[in-house]
């Protein structure tokens, strides 16, 4: 202060001595836990004195509640604090006495961390992935993950919950404040001598009977022996046979016999095999041929196939895509069961990758070729609508269970597609003509339309340029929709071909049902396209009069050249 800025006067030198002297004793500083002595006691706080700070600070009495300071609340008694702020924009002391008491308890448990300790706590909680575990001795919140709380799967832990047992300290998070913990290890670790005297009964070559499938991962699959200890059967000593995952040969609680094959005495672990309790099947593959049907017995169903063995130990995959020539996205367990006797044929051996494949649709006819010989292109087959979509109709050919392909197209000559489509329902009887038969892409294309005459075949003796009569059916802005007489399709003349004038090219000069004549300009029989103009026949009319009236010595660009030459000689006559 200003009064005490001039330390030359012995008065300031010995305030300054004294003041030193006493700060020196309470070393008062931010961050630190600090005893302070309980001066007053209200509803709500608690007021305390640390010595050295210019005020009393207070704490709340529901914080000392929540820590379990309840006994302490008396005036004169001492409680620890964490000094937070010496002084506040307000002015005040800021204390907590939570916040100490989960310093001091981290303190304890970095201890017991680096002294590989365990420590005594009681699960409170769960929580997503774990649960919750209090300190015992400071009240701190850890986390214990759930595959950190026993050494086997546990359905129900609510016998655990609130009650004091130990954990071992896995991890510890310095910055952020997080401890976890490990009920597993404790209980591992007091079976392991258990562990160690049960192990010493094996030796590598041993047979173990009945061991029972516990469980799988996609590296192995673990079996119990004699309900005291876990053992591995690695997947590459599963079978001969080329194995993706433990689940596709076992089911758990199924029984096998086991060789042990090794021995870790260190990590406790036995190492044991199945295929190795027989001899190697593909020593003798060349006993079969790709190509050739063989009986093979279904061992296991999956969603995409059946593992079936040829013979006990080679295996092989019957896949769903070679099932059925005729089914899609097979169930196989809707087709075969485990035990069943079924004829394949072999189509891949490969020797480096110990892998067979088969099928069993090549050992059963095929219904494509069955059909093809029946019902050739062009015949008709009788079929039942199966199915239908936006573009199209699947019909269900004979007694055969295979679908044809009815495109929309192919359903009328001269109506609408999508007016056709929608007049048949899944159910209904049709007589189709087969179109197009793909054998190798199992597809065949059937027609509708093709069954009656073709309207079409009306222009198969017509050319172009010659006349026709229509019969005028309505009109429009884009020109005339006409029928030709004695046929049951309709064109439109546009606008531009009604008339040679334009100022006659009006659709409106007609109002329907006239018969009037016009010229084919367009006629492609392959491509079903015509094109009709009464335009042209009004050329062609007026090229046939020009060459029928015209002199052929002169004027033959006038088609009127020989009229005027005639009237010249008349008024001739006359004048004589």
């Amino acid at each position: 202060m200003e009064i005490y800025k001039d330390l030359n006067s012995p008065a300031n030198q010995q305030f300054e001595k004294l003041l030193n002297s006493q700060l020196s004793k309470n070393k008062i500083e931010e961050g630190k836990i600090i005893e302070g002595k309980i001066t007053k006691i209200t509803d709500k706080f608690v007021f305390i004195f640390i010595p050295g700070l210019k005020s009393e600070p207070i704490v709340d009495i529901s914080e000392l509640k929540m820590i379990g300071l309840n006994d302490k609340i008396t005036a004169g008694n001492n409680i620890p604090v964490l000094l937070e702020k010496i002084e506040d924009k307000n002015g005040e002391v800021v204390v907590s006495a939570i916040k100490a008491q989960k310093i001091k308890g981290w303190y304890k448990l970095e201890k017991a961390y680096e002294d590989n300790e365990s420590i005594m706590g009681k699960i409170t909680s769960k929580c997503k992935g774990g649960v919750i575990v209090e300190h015992s001795e400071t009240g701190s919140l850890m986390f214990c993950p759930g595959s950190q709380i026993s050494d086997k799967p546990l359905k129900n832990i609510d016998h655990l919950i609130g009650v004091e047992q130990k954990f071992a300290i896995i991890k510890l998070d310095k910055i952020r404040g997080n401890a976890c913990v490990s009920r597993r290890q404790i209980v591992s670790s007091n079976k392991r001598e258990d562990k160690a005297k049960i192990i010493e009964k094996f030796k590598v070559g041993d047979i173990i009977k009945n061991a029972v499938v516990k469980g799988y991962s996609s590296f192995g699959c673990f079996f119990e022996v004699n309900n005291e200890i876990d053992v591995l059967v690695h997947i590459q000593e599963v079978s001969y046979s080329r194995v993706n995952h433990p689940d596709e040969i076992f089911n758990i609680g199924e029984k096998h016999d086991l060789k042990v094959i090794s021995i870790d005495k260190e990590k406790l672990q036995i190492g044991c095999s199945i295929k190795q309790l027989s001899p190697d099947p593909f020593e003798h593959i060349s006993n079969y041929e790709i190509g050739k049907k063989y009986e093979v017995k279904v061992d296991k169903i999956t969603e995409y196939g059946c593992f079936c063995s040829l013979e006990p130990g080679l295996s092989t995959l019957l896949h769903s895509s070679e099932m059925s020539w005729t089914k899609r996205n097979i169930t196989p367990k809707k087709i075969f069961k485990v035990g069943d006797m079924i004829e394949c044929i072999i189509t891949e051996i490969d020797k480096d990758k110990r892998r067979v494949a088969i099928s069993h649709k090549l050992a059963l006819d095929n219904p494509y070729q069955v059909f093809m010989d029946k019902y050739p292109e062009g015949s008709e087959v009788e079929g039942v609508v199966s199915s239908t979509n936006e573009y199209a109709l699947y019909v269900k050919l004979d007694k055969f269970e295979i679908d044809g392909f009815l495109h929309a197209n192919d359903l009328s000559y001269t109506n609408s597609p999508d007016e056709e489509l929608r007049k048949y329902k899944k159910g209904q009887k049709l007589k189709v003509k087969v179109l197009e038969i793909k054998k190798e892409e199992q597809k065949i294309r059937i027609g509708l339309k093709q069954i009656g005459k073709d309207p079409f075949d009306w222009f198969k003796d017509k050319k172009i340029n010659d006349i026709i009569t229509v019969q005028v059916v309505s009109t429009d802005n884009k020109g005339l929709t006409v029928k030709p007489e004695n046929c049951e399709l309709d064109f439109l003349i546009k606008k531009s071909n009604i008339a040679v004038n334009s100022n006659d090219a009006r659709p409106s000069r007609f109002v329907g049902g006239e018969r009037i004549d016009a010229a084919i300009s367009e006629l492609n029989i392959e491509k079903r396209k015509v094109s009709l103009s009464i335009k042209l026949l009004e050329e062609l009319q007026n090229k046939e009069a020009v060459s029928k009236f015209s002199s052929p010595l002169s004027g033959k660009n006038l088609p009127f050249s020989s009229l005027s030459e005639k009237l010249d000689d008349k008024n001739k006559k006359e004048d004589e």
